[in-house]
C-alpha cells in the first residue's frame, strides 16, 4: 500500500504511517549490520568481499590454471572434458582444501586450451551427477544434441575498452531491449546485430539508458531469460563475451547507459545445467523442503541466510560491474523474495503486511548488502527494484532504514491503463482514480513510470494498442486509412505515454516497439506454437514506412521525449494538479514549467476551455492531434495564448482559454519576461 503526500520527508524514519513499525525498521538495520560482520569479520568492505568470482571458477595462474569449486557435500569432485576426452583422470581430480567444502585443481600450462568443453562429475554419499561449474563465465549448447557444457573462454588479447562512461542520470529515459528478439528476421538476434542495428535505433528515438533483459545465461530461451542457469555466463545464444562487451562500449560511446536485469529472485531448477541438487543435496544454494521451490514459477528459491549464498549472490553482482562494466541492474522479482508467501494472491493492503511474520528478512538483508556492494565499486551505478507489493523503504536510502535502490518502478500505472482500456467505456473513466495511480508514490523514494513494459505482452496479454484495436491494425495502419477503432487507439496511445511520462516520479521506461505502436504480443519459441519465432522479433519495417501510422506514432515520442528533456528542472520539480473534472473529461496540471492539458472525453471537444494561470504568455509546444503524429490537425501548431484578467468574488483571476478537441492532450510552456 502506498501513500500519496505533498510533503516533503527528510527520511523514511519521519514518516508517520510508518511510526508503529519504527522499531522493526532499527532492528532490520541492526540485523543488517550483524549479517555484514559475519560475512567480512570487520577485516574487509562488503566490496571486497564481493569478489568470490576471482577464487572461484577456473582461472589462469602463473605456470598454468587454477580451478576452485564449493561443494560441501561432495566426496570426489573430477574436472571432465574434451582436454579428457570426457572421461575421469587423477590428474583432473580435485582436493578439497578446507573444512567449508572448497576443493582445489592446480594444473600446468598446455592441458587445457582456449574453447575446450567442460563440466565438473561430482560423487557424493548414494549418487554422482555431472554439473556445470556455478561460477562458470561461459556455458554453451551443442547445437546438435542441446547439451549445455562450461567452455573455457582465454582468448590471448583482452577485449579494448574505448570509452569512459559515467551513469547516473537525474530523469533517466529508459529503453526495455532484448537482444535475441530485437531483430526483425525470425530467429534469434546476436550482439553484433544489436550494436549494429539497434543501438543507432534507440539512440535516434532519443532514449539514454538500455535496460537489457536476458542476458544471464538460461538453458530456456522461452523463458525470456529469467529461469538463469548459470549467473556468471552471459548468454553465449547471442554471441561472445568480447562480442557483448562491445555493445556495451558501443552503447557508451553513444551516451547510452546499459542496465542489465539481475535475476538473483530466483534459478532455474535444472540440476545439470543450474545449481539444483549441485553436490547431491537441494539444499546448498536454496532453501530445504518446500520452501526452496517456488510454486508459480517452477524454479529454486535462493537461501539468503547462508554466508555462502550471500558470498555468491553479492560477487555476481560485482562481477558484471568489474567484467562487463554494466551501469546497473534492475532487479527481478524483489516482491518473491521479500515475503514468504511470495506476494502471491496478496493484495497488501495493510501496513502490518510489511512487517508481519511473512517478511524475509534475510532477504532485505542481502537486497541492503547488494545495493551497498554496487555503490562501492560504483557509486554512479543505477539500481531499479522491480516490486509490486509497495514495501516502504525499497528505494529510500540505506542510512535511513531503507534498502538503497535509487528507483523502484510504479508498477501499478500500467495496470491502471490496462484496466481503464479494456474494462471501462472510455465516457466512463474515472481521473480521480487515474491521477491517483499516477501521482501516488512515496515523497522519499524515486519512482520511474511506464505505461507497458515487456510484461504486459507476454503470452496472454497484448501490447496495449493491439489492445485498443486488435484485428483493425492489419489493414486500417495506412496513413490515408479511416476507421473509428483505430484512430482510438493512436490518439489514446499518445496521450497514455504523455500523461505517463509527464506525471512520472524521476523516469520512464518503454519497451522496444511499444513506442511505435508494435501489434500483437510476444511469445517465445515453444512447444505450443510449433517453436515459431514470429511474434519473438521486433517489425521494425513498420517504424520506418512512413506511409504507415506506426511512423507517425514513432515521431511523437521522440517529440515527445524532446520536451520533456528540454524542459529544465522536469526532473526534480514538484507535480501540481490544477484542474480535474471527472463529467468533462479533463484533466490539466502543471511540471517543470510546462502545463498538460488532457480531454478524455471520446467525442465532446470544448471552445474556451478556461483555466486560471500565472498572468503571461503561453505556447503551444505539443499537440497529440497534430497531423504529422497521425491526428486530425484540429489546432495551429505553434499557437500562443495571453491570460486575461477576471474579478470574480472579488477575487482577480488571470485566466487562459484553450480549445480541446476530444481525445487530445496539449503541452504549452510559459514564456519568460
Amino acid at each position: 500500500m502506498k501513500r500519496c503526500s505533498n510533503a516533503r520527508l527528510s527520511t523514511l524514519i519521519d514518516d508517520p504511517y510508518l511510526s508503529p513499525y519504527l522499531e522493526d525498521i532499527r532492528r532490520r538495520q541492526e540485523y543488517v549490520r550483524k549479517v555484514e560482520f559475519r560475512l567480512t569479520g570487520g577485516r574487509v568492505s562488503i566490496a571486497d568481499f564481493a569478489s568470490g568470482h576471482e577464487y572461484y571458477g577456473l582461472h589462469r595462474s602463473e605456470g598454468g590454471w587454477v580451478f576452485r569449486e564449493w561443494a560441501p557435500n561432495a566426496d570426489a569432485v573430477y574436472l571432465i572434458g574434451s582436454f579428457t576426452d570426457w572421461q575421469e583422470k587423477s590428474q583432473f581430480r580435485l582436493q578439497r582444501i578446507d573444512g567449508q567444502g572448497v576443493w582445489e585443481l592446480i594444473l600446468p600450462e598446455g592441458l587445457i586450451h582456449h574453447k575446450d568443453l567442460y563440466r565438473l562429475r561430482i560423487y557424493w554419499q548414494g549418487g554422482e551427477g555431472e554439473r556445470i561449474p556455478a561460477y562458470a563465465r561461459r556455458v554453451v549448447q551443442d547445437e546438435k544434441t542441446k547439451i549445455f557444457n562450461a567452455h573455457v573462454w582465454s582468448p590471448r588479447q583482452p577485449f579494448e575498452w574505448r570509452y569512459r562512461f559515467r551513469a547516473g542520470r537525474e530523469f533517466p529515459l529508459i529503453y526495455e531491449a532484448h537482444i535475441g528478439m530485437a531483430q526483425e528476421h525470425e530467429g534469434v538476434g546476436t550482439y553484433d546485430e544489436f550494436r549494429r542495428s539497434i543501438l543507432p535505433r534507440i539512440r535516434d528515438a532519443g532514449y539514454d539508458t538500455i535496460q537489457m533483459m536476458g542476458l544471464m545465461e538460461h538453458p530456456y530461451y522461452g523463458s525470456f531469460g529469467y529461469h538463469v542457469s548459470s549467473f556468471f555466463a552471459a548468454s553465449s545464444r547471442f554471441g561472445t563475451p568480447e562480442e557483448l562487451k562491445a555493445l556495451i562500449d558501443e552503447a557508451h560511446g553513444m551516451g547510452l547507459a546499459v542496465v542489465m536485469d539481475l535475476v538473483h529472485s530466483h534459478a532455474v531448477k535444472n540440476e545439470v545445467e543450474g545449481l539444483s541438487r549441485f553436490d547431491g543435496t537441494l539444499y546448498q544454494y536454496f532453501h530445504e523442503g518446500e520452501r526452496g521451490f517456488h510454486p508459480a514459477w517452477d524454479s529454486r528459491c535462493f537461501d539468503y541466510g547462508k554466508p555462502e549464498v550471500l558470498h555468491f549472490l553479492l560477487s555476481n553482482c560485482r562481477f558484471w560491474l568489474d567484467e562487463y562494466r554494466v551501469d546497473g541492474f534492475r532487479f527481478d522479482g524483489i516482491t518473491s523474495m521479500l515475503y514468504l508467501h511470495h506476494g502471491l494472491g496478496h493484495a497488501f493492503t495493510s501496513y502490518e503486511e510489511y512487517f508481519g511474520q511473512s517478511v524475509d528478512e534475510d532477504a532485505i538483508a542481502y537486497l541492503v548488502l547488494a545495493n551497498r556492494v554496487i555503490h562501492e565499486v560504483r557509486p554512479d551505478a543505477v539500481t531499479i527494484a522491480e516490486d509490486v507489493s509497495g514495501m516502504p523503504g525499497i528505494a529510500s536510502p540505506l542510512k535511513d532504514g531503507g534498502c538503497g535502490f535509487d528507483y523502484r518502478l510504479a508498477m501499478g500505472v500500467p495496470d491502471c491503463w490496462f484496466k481503464l482500456v479494456n474494462d471501462v467505456p472510455d465516457e466512463n473513466w474515472d481521473l480521480s482514480y487515474l491521477w491517483h495511480e499516477l501521482a501516488n508514490r512515496r515523497s522519499d523514494e524515486k519512482t520511474i513510470s511506464y505505461a507497458e513494459s515487456h510484461d504486459q505482452a507476454l503470452v496472454g496479454g497484448k501490447s496495449l494498442i493491439f489492445e485498443m484495436v486488435d484485428a483493425e491494425m492489419y489493414d486500417s495502419m495506412h496513413v490515408s486509412s479511416e476507421n473509428l477503432v483505430a484512430d482510438r487507439g493512436i490518439a489514446l496511445h499518445k496521450m497514455i505515454r504523455l500523461a505517463t511520462i509527464a506525471t512520472a516520479g524521476n523516469g520512464y521506461l518503454n519497451f522496444m516497439g511499444n513506442e511505435f505502436g508494435h501489434p500483437e504480443w510476444v511469445d517465445f519459441p515453444r512447444e505450443g506454437n510449433n517453436w515459431s519465432y514470429h511474434y519473438a522479433r521486433r517489425q521494425w519495417h513498420l517504424r520506418d514506412d512512413p506511409d504507415l501510422k506506426y511512423h507517425l506514432l514513432g515521431d511523437f515520442d521522440r517529440a515527445m521525449l524532446d520536451i520533456i528533456k528540454e524542459s529544465k528542472g522536469f526532473e526534480w520539480s514538484d507535480l501540481r494538479l490544477l484542474l480535474l473534472r471527472n463529467d468533462e473529461k479533463i484533466l490539466i496540471f502543471e511540471r517543470g514549467g510546462l502545463f498538460f492539458f488532457f480531454n478524455f472525453d471520446p467525442v465532446r471537444s470544448v471552445s474556451d476551455y478556461s483555466v486560471n494561470l500565472i498572468p503571461g504568455e503561453y505556447v503551444l509546444v505539443i499537440d497529440t492531434d497534430e497531423g504529422r503524429f497521425g491526428g486530425h490537425s484540429r489546432l495551429t501548431p505553434s499557437q500562443r495564448y495571453f491570460t486575461r484578467p477576471v474579478e470574480e468574488h472579488n477575487t482577480l483571476h488571470h485566466c487562459l482559454q484553450v480549445y480541446l478537441p476530444c481525445r487530445t492532450a496539449l503541452v504549452l510552456r510559459r514564456q519568460s519576461g
